[in-house]
């Protein structure tokens, strides 16, 4: 048995040694590892020798030791004179067939590979270990999208706040910041993985700071009673950096939903507002009751009543909506400033809504007894309201078939 040289054995074992330590270090697959330079020797061979001929390193993951072969395909008619082999030719060294293809071992002299094969041999480990590392991250990020990463703001560029991660980038564009919110350099928080995009170079991580989703996650993230899923969040309508509607339930009658989102003190509520640098956040009890559930989404306000209105739009189908009665006091509570309290509880209720104060809801009454006019009948008291709802439902998914 031909000895290889002793300082060969050496380099051989410090190059196994040192795969091992990548892999340990930066968590890339040794095989992989392996591969690349296996890859990388058989292109420094083709480039030195200046040959096409078809090549195969294999290394020894234990020892490193290093063959090379050279691959012959079986055909009945030389075509490529480098890499062809007649069959006739073949059946000396193998019982083969027409398409197989044979491998002949090649002593690989250390004199064959000079600096230039040795250059070309590391260029090509270093791309495949960079190669083998952004695949990890494009892998690591992919299964995290749609979830919460810790950031730390690095640098902004044109509006664009670019937030490392620890072993890559993420960025936050300017859409998706909001806008009561300042960041400076190393300010660190917590975003919402919206979108992973695989590019040439290192993966694009896309992470936002007003996607609803984000309050979802952080309610998960302090509430057991979520992860756990006795307790489910059923809707989010959200106005970033000013105020959130989160609606919960429970399907056992001994859990209380909103308790548990709120905890001992408030303190997991305020735990999620400090993450959100102190958004307003009203937690309210869903309810397949849609009369129950606007009435809840128009909190902090007291709701006197819950009527539906059926109309004709301005496309000449029929709509329903909920006219909502509040005391005369808690009109402007109701509505919310600007419209807000009103906007988010349409958005989470998915109704159109439109509050009216009890003096105005008595003139309408008054209004009402005094006239036959046919508009008095649209008004439908509470206790119809799941009817016209589901009727309602079946009738635009009849539309739709």
């Amino acid at each position: 048995m031909k000895k290889e040289p002793m300082s060969n054995l050496r380099q051989n074992t410090d190059l196994i040694d040192a795969i091992k330590q990548i892999e340990r270090e930066r968590g890339i697959d040794g095989k992989t590892l392996i591969e690349a330079i296996e890859a990388a020797l058989a292109s420094a061979y083709k480039k030195h020798t200046k040959s096409e001929q078809n090549i195969e390193v294999n290394m020894d993951v234990n020892t490193g030791e290093v063959k090379l072969f050279k691959i012959k395909n079986i055909v009945d008619e030389i075509v490529d004179e480098e890499n062809d082999m007649l069959i006739e030719d073949a059946k000396q060294y193998a019982e083969v067939e027409v398409g197989y293809c044979l491998k002949f071992e090649e002593e690989m002299l250390p004199r064959e590979f000079g600096r230039i094969a040795a250059q070309t041999a590391k260029q090509v480990i270093l791309q495949r270990i960079k190669d083998a590392e952004r695949i990890k991250i494009l892998d690591i990020y992919e299964n995290k999208l749609k979830e919460i990463v810790n950031g730390v703001v690095r640098r902004i560029e044109n509006d664009t706040v670019y937030l490392d991660l620890g072993n890559t980038e993420a960025i936050l564009p300017k859409k998706e910041q909001v806008p009561s919110e300042r960041y400076g350099i190393n300010f660190k928080f917590k975003a919402f993985v919206f979108d992973v995009k695989k590019t040439s170079k290192e993966p694009k991580i896309f992470v936002s700071r007003t996607h609803p989703d984000l309050v979802k996650r952080l309610f998960e993230m302090e509430v057991p009673e979520i992860q756990s899923g006795i307790v489910e969040i059923k809707d989010i309508a959200r106005e970033p950096g000013a105020r959130t509607k989160i609606a919960v339930y429970s399907s056992d009658s001994n859990i209380d939903a909103t308790g548990a989102c709120i905890g001992h003190k408030g303190i997991r509520v305020s735990n999620v507002v400090e993450e959100l640098r102190g958004e307003k956040i009203d937690i309210i009890e869903w309810s397949p009751n849609p009369a129950q559930y606007i009435s809840s989404a128009l909190s902090p306000a007291d709701v006197s009543r819950v009527d539906i209105l059926e109309v004709t739009n301005a496309d000449g189908n029929r709509e329903i909506k909920a006219r909502v009665t509040v005391p005369d006091n808690q009109l402007s509570l109701a509505i919310g400033k600007e419209g807000q309290n009103a906007r988010l509880a349409a958005k989470l209720t998915n109704w159109k809504i439109d509050i009216i104060p009890e003096s105005e809801l008595r003139k309408i009454i008054e209004t009402q007894l005094l006239s036959d006019d046919a508009l008095i009948d649209e008004a439908k008291p509470v206790s119809q309201l799941d009817a016209l709802y589901i009727e309602n439902v079946n009738d635009k998914e009849n539309d739709e078939n």
